[in-house]
């Protein structure tokens, strides 16, 4: 379906990143995994025949030198995956009084600012050919208010704002910008966090339980694969597409339309208590 297209994925080592760098593999694209995490990335570009480079999208020369490489090695690049992305930073707080803006500028210097850096040199590369397909990982968490804490809530408004901005420009040059809105999906990063919302009553609290049996969320499976997540971003990126741009692709179960899910209701009716780690 992408046979002979370039792909870089940002965050590609793991969770989303790397089922999609699988997939775009199997369906014939040559492709940069772009991370913070070498080791895991060297070893999947070892077993996908993928490449890897070192890449904190945080800053702006890494995410040039990536679109960079990806071109001399290739002679172009078709697909931006703007993957990479961060929860929560070093202090999350339970209440927007009790704010850490220290943990805000961690999230968006990697949400935000990663994903800008990453859609400004696809399109600096991608212009001139007037070709190419941007696509962006959001969260439903722009949609169900208190889905999530709000650094990353913040964050993925801002996502759906760049991909709708660079979307009305860049559809005059054949370029197509578009975004992923994924509920819970099950993976490293994801899990981690929800290990830090402890039931007052347990020592831990488990991603299936937290999102099972709510409102609007069965479809027989309460929480979705990477794989799924992948398959979002392959239509994305090849031809079938090739007149969707400025889109933001839900992919929820329905989730959205119906969820009562709110982490401050359950903190603050003593459901949830947030750990705060040193």
């Amino acid at each position: 379906r992408i046979k002979g297209k370039v792909a870089l994925v940002t965050g590609g080592a793991s969770g989303i990143g790397a089922a999609t760098v699988k997939k775009f593999r199997a369906h014939g694209a040559e492709v940069i995994i772009a991370d913070v995490q070498d080791s895991r990335g060297e070893a999947l570009a070892a077993e996908t025949g993928a490449h890897y480079t070192h890449c904190d999208v945080s800053q702006e020369s890494q995410v040039a030198a990536a679109v960079d490489l990806a071109v001399s090695k290739f002679g172009s690049l078709g697909i931006m995956f703007n993957n990479a992305g961060i929860i929560s930073g070093p202090k999350p707080a339970d209440s927007i009084a009790r704010l850490d803006m220290s943990d805000l500028d961690a999230v968006l210097a990697v949400n935000v600012r990663g994903v800008a850096h990453g859609v400004k040199h696809a399109a600096r590369v991608m212009v001139p050919r007037n070709s190419g397909s941007i696509i962006t990982t959001a969260s439903i968490a722009h949609i169900i208010s208190g889905s999530a804490l709000h650094p990353y809530t913040i964050s993925k408004h801002a996502v759906v704002g760049i991909t709708k901005s660079a979307a009305s420009e860049l559809a005059f040059h054949g370029v197509r910008v578009n975004c992923i809105s994924p509920a819970a999906v099950v993976t490293e990063i994801a899990t981690k966090f929800w290990e830090n919302l402890v039931p007052v009553a347990e020592a831990k609290l488990d991603m299936q339980a937290a999102f099972s049996g709510k409102p609007g969320f069965d479809l027989r499976r309460a929480l979705m694969e990477p794989e799924e997540i992948a398959e979002a971003a392959l239509f994305l990126a090849s031809d079938e597409s090739r007149f969707v741009s400025g889109h933001d692709l839900v992919v929820d179960g329905s989730l959205a339309g119906t969820a009562a899910f709110n982490i401050f209701k359950d903190i603050q009716q003593g459901q949830l208590r947030l750990v705060t780690k040193n």
